[in-house]
């Protein structure tokens, strides 16, 4: 057996790593199958020149918790398309892409960093197959309808009640202001509580008195900077991290809490927004804390919910539902587990969702 599935294997996966190449092109792209015992696998497509067949791995063994965790009938898998997805040859690459992962139909992509609902949709007209579509193709669009966010909005009623925080006057500092983090950041104004940081790739802007976010979330949809808008101080990108807060959202790339930098972080509850932000080392150490986490595979359910809802042809209203009832009943026994199991919340998540697939791959 060659060294390089040896770093990767366990007793779930992964069942393929791929590396495809387009030599007209010069394309380069990975995919991950992890595990295919729930399902044929579904998980997003993200577009950057940067990403390493480690980087796809992870997250597609997180898409593989993820979906058992969610009770979705579904298996893992990930992708990347290596490229700039700000490049003006963008729609080229995703139509020469589709084409490289035609025959590979236990694979169905979704929109992720880099990619959008017209990505899938270009996807889906030339090989039949994909999720997080647009409206206009009978999509459940999850960025639009802001699925995740909701999600993470769930994770924290439930979070809050159980750790006997109140929503209501909450501090909330967001790390990463996309999609994910500008959902979120509407619902929780919404529950009382108050933004008073958020960040980019650019920067970080702070405002301990609250963000004024409907002027915030105008002038960043005219493609400013969070920390051009004056709408507060601004301080270097990782500052968010030392803004004192009671609800932390990461909602950036991964690995951006590390044992290195955990120590500097000041919260109650953290949300996890994006995939595998926080390293299970740093992780450990912040319950070592006394800080509340929601993981990755719970807080940041609702997108794929959503995506498989859109499969089934389920509506608007019956995939908030799913979403609501998936993310509270695993918020909730997760943090009971936590105690009772005294773990670690990475840990006891694992555990969920390594239950569920044992139970998949046993009937098979």
């Amino acid at each position: 057996m060659h060294h390089y599935i040896d770093e990767y294997a366990d007793e779930l996966g992964p069942a393929k790593i791929v590396h495809l190449y387009d030599p007209v092109t010069q394309l380069k792209a990975i995919v991950v199958l992890d595990n295919l015992s729930l399902g044929p696998s579904i998980g997003g497509c993200r577009m950057a020149p940067d990403v390493t067949t480690r980087e796809v791995f992870r997250l597609a063994r997180a898409m593989t918790l993820k979906n058992a965790i969610n009770f979705l009938p579904y298996g893992g898998g990930k992708s990347s398309i290596l490229a700039d997805s700000k490049s003006p040859d963008k729609e080229k690459m995703i139509e020469v892409y589709a084409e490289m992962i035609r025959h590979l139909p236990e694979y169905i992509p979704g929109p992720d960093m880099g990619t959008d609902e017209n990505s899938m949709a270009m996807i889906k007209d030339k090989i039949g197959r994909a999720v997080g579509l647009p409206a206009s193709k009978g999509g459940l669009p999850l960025d639009e309808l802001g699925t995740t966010g909701f999600g993470v909005a769930v994770a924290a009623d439930v979070a809050a009640e159980k750790t006997g925080l109140h929503l209501k006057g909450a501090r909330v500092t967001i790390q990463g202001f996309g999609n994910v983090g500008k959902a979120a950041a509407k619902l929780l104004i919404e529950r009382g509580a108050s933004i008073i940081a958020v960040s980019d790739s650019k920067g970080t802007l702070v405002n301990n008195s609250g963000l004024d976010l409907p002027t915030l979330l105008n002038a960043v949809d005219q493609g400013k900077k969070v920390a051009e808008t004056g709408l507060g101080q601004a301080m270097d990108r990782d500052g968010i991290i030392e803004v004192e807060t009671d609800i932390f959202v990461p909602a950036a790339r991964p690995d951006v809490i590390h044992p290195d930098n955990q120590g500097r972080l000041k919260a109650r509850l953290i949300l996890e927004g994006a995939n595998i932000p926080i390293t299970h080392d740093a992780a450990a150490q912040l319950h070592a804390r006394g800080i509340t986490i929601v993981p990755d595979v719970i807080a940041n359910g609702g997108g794929v919910t959503c995506a498989v809802c859109e499969l089934e042809g389920l509506s608007k209203e019956k995939m908030f539902d799913r979403i609501q009832n998936n993310i509270t009943r695993n918020t909730q026994e997760l943090l009971e587990r936590v105690v009772s199991e005294s773990a670690p919340p990475h840990e006891i998540a694992d555990r969920m969702a390594r239950e569920r697939i044992r139970q998949a791959m046993k009937k098979k």
